[in-house]
C-alpha cells in the first residue's frame, strides 16, 4: 500500500510529481494537436492548454508545500545550499511557464479572436518556436525536480512502500 507522509514531505511530493506530469505530456498534445484537421487540432490544444493551465498553477501550491516540508528539518552540511538551489531553480520554473501558459493562451485565443486559423506554414513554424522555448522550461523542471531529489535523499525521506521494501529485503 503506498501511503505517503503527508506531515513531512508527501503532500509536497505529491504535488511536484503531479504538476511534473502534467507540464511534460501538454507538449506531446501540442505537437499531435498541430498534425491533426481543424475540429480534433482544437481538442488537442485545448487539453494542452488545460494540462499547461493545471501543471502552472500546481507550481504556486508547490512552493507553500515545500516550505511546510522543510519545518522542523534539522541542516546537514551542504543542505542550506542545496535548498537554496532548489528553491531558485523552483521560482524560475514558475516565472517561465506562467510566462509560456499565458503565451500559448493568447496564441490559441488569437485565432479565435480573428475568427480564422493561421496558414499552414505560419501555424507550423509558430508552435515550432514555442515547443522549442517550452523544451527549455522542461529541462529546468527536470533540473528542478533533480534537486528536489537530491534534498529529499540528503533528509533520508521515504514512503512507506520504500520503508516497507528495505524492511522486507525487497520485493
Amino acid at each position: 500500500m503506498l501511503h505517503l507522509s503527508l506531515a513531512r514531505n508527501g503532500l509536497h511530493s505529491l504535488v511536484v510529481h503531479s504538476l511534473i506530469v502534467l507540464l511534460l505530456v501538454a507538449p506531446f498534445l501540442v505537437i499531435v494537436g498541430t498534425a491533426l484537421s481543424s475540429a480534433k487540432r482544437r481538442l488537442f490544444l485545448g487539453l494542452a492548454l488545460t494540462f499547461m493551465v493545471l501543471g502552472t498553477g500546481m507550481t504556486y501550491w508547490a512552493v507553500p508545500t515545500g516550505e511546510s516540508a522543510m519545518k522542523g528539518v534539522v541542516s546537514r552540511p551542504g543542505f542550506n545550499d542545496l535548498l537554496n538551489q532548489h528553491q531558485s531553480l523552483a521560482e524560475s520554473t514558475r516565472e517561465m511557464f506562467s510566462a509560456l501558459t499565458l503565451g500559448f493562451a493568447a496564441l490559441l485565443f488569437f485565432s479565435e479572436l480573428l475568427g480564422r486559423d493561421f496558414k499552414s506554414w505560419l501555424r507550423t513554424a509558430i508552435f515550432a518556436a514555442f515547443l522549442i522555448f517550452y523544451g527549455t522550461a522542461d529541462i529546468l523542471l527536470i533540473n528542478t525536480s533533480i534537486e528536489g531529489e537530491h534534498l529529499a535523499h540528503m533528509l533520508g525521506a521515504k514512503t512507506t512502500v520504500a520503508c516497507d521494501l528495505a524492511n522486507k529485503g525487497g520485493p
